[in-house]
């Protein structure tokens, strides 16, 4: 296991001056990812239940999950001015509490309206979150481990598929839909702990960091495009999973059959698997080339989609395999794109970039749960309709995203 400060990293300049493994530091940042990504996938579980303590629409659910997103997008802008001229850790510190204030908010909703405001809070904290994470890998760690990094990192999403999702289906359906966010706030606060002593201080970036107005970073970033490229590609991986997401949770419940308290055995499967085959995929993107594991895996992916969409009543069993093979394409795809994406950036602008790719893949986020929420329908009788026409946009926007990558230049 290299150190930060080993001869073998990118460049000295941006190694934290307290060393620190890799793996400890990939192990706060995949603690970090693991909260804030739970505060926004346990949105979808919590779907069915919301629907009817609200007495709300399918697309007005999606106004909720678009909210976090939206909010997401809006601060990511802003921060893209900003990000690269703090310390990594004290920016980090900062918009963790400020997350950790919007779930607690969130808690102590009482109705929709209360909640959506939340959400926006959250989502305004929360969604730079994930920049900066790999915005810390992409300075501290070289880009031929980069994949594998990433891999681990984004096992998060797996981990808070296998324990934080079923745990807080358990706690929602046993008490309320308020408790998984009391809950995560507790358990927030402890990372937010570990996280203050643990975290070193990382300013190697601010040496060439750029110091000019928020229209010329902006302007530099849609001049380049190698970064526009990048950007294109976050948006349509994010069409090809986020136009299904939220809605798998109500279909399941509305068309297939599942009670509330049985989707998060969806979840446990389809994160035990993810946890296994995303750090797997990474190695073998750092090894066999990222584009090229992409595509393999992205062309893959795309069976899973047209399947569940286009299922019909089935046994319980089968129905679980088609989602856990659903969601370990998901994340497996997303292993090499971002390893890519964020090695499409100098290290001077990797922060600011990172965010305003993180406000890109945000708007995109949103905007994939109103097109679903508007072309979805539910019947009187409650089954939804017209699910399949999600599964061909995203297998469109799965296509496009391998056409796009091979067009992306790594420069760091």
């Amino acid at each position: 296991m290299h150190t930060l400060n080993s001869p073998q990293l990118a460049s000295d300049a941006v190694v934290p001056k307290k060393t620190i493994r890799e793996g400890w530091l990939l192990l706060i940042l995949a603690s970090i990812q693991f909260t804030h990504i739970i505060d926004f996938v346990i949105m979808m579980p919590l779907g069915p239940q919301l629907m009817r303590v609200f007495r709300i629409s399918p697309q007005q659910f999606g106004y909720i999950v678009s909210a976090y997103t939206f909010s997401a997008a809006i601060s990511g802008f802003i921060s893209t001015l900003f990000l690269d001229k703090f310390d990594r850790k004290n920016a980090m510190l900062l918009l963790y509490i400020g997350f950790i204030g919007g779930t607690f908010c969130c808690a102590l909703a009482t109705g929709y309206e209360m909640l959506l405001l939340a959400r926006i809070l959250a989502g305004a904290f929360g969604g730079v979150i994930g920049a900066l994470v790999f915005a810390i890998i992409g300075d501290a760690i070289p880009e031929n481990r980069r994949g594998a990094a990433t891999g681990k990192v984004m096992a998060a999403y797996s981990a808070a598929s296998i324990a934080g999702v079923p745990a807080g289906l358990y706690l929602a359906t046993t008490f309320n839909w308020h408790a998984p966010f009391y809950a995560l706030t507790f358990l927030s606060l402890m990372v937010l702990a570990t996280a203050y002593f643990a975290l070193p201080a990382m300013r190697g970036h601010l040496t060439n960091a750029i110091k000019s107005n928020f229209l010329h970073v902006i302007g530099d970033i849609l001049q380049n495009k190698n970064l526009l490229l990048a950007l294109s590609l976050m948006i349509a991986l994010t069409l090809a999973g986020f136009t299904i997401i939220p809605f798998i949770s109500p279909f399941l419940v509305s068309n297939i059959g599942f009670a509330d308290n049985e989707l998060g055995y969806m979840y446990l499967l389809s994160g035990l698997f993810t946890l296994i085959v995303s750090p797997l995929v990474g190695r073998l993107a750092d090894r066999f080339g990222k584009p090229k594991v992409f595509t393999i895996v992205a062309l893959l992916s795309i069976i899973p989609i047209l399947v569940l969409t286009h299922l019909e009543p089935a046994p319980h069993w089968f129905v679980l395999i088609i989602t856990t093979t659903f969601f370990v394409g998901f994340g497996a795809r997303f292993v090499p794109a971002v390893a890519l994406i964020t090695s499409s950036a100098e290290p001077n602008i990797r922060g600011s970039f990172m965010s305003f790719n993180s406000s890109i893949q945000q708007l995109a986020t949103g905007f994939s749960a109103l097109l679903s929420g508007f072309i979805i329908q539910k019947t009187a009788a409650g089954p939804l309709l017209y699910f399949n026409i999600i599964g061909f946009i995203a297998s469109f926007a799965t296509l496009l995203a391998i056409f796009i990558i091979w067009k992306l230049k790594v420069v760091s």
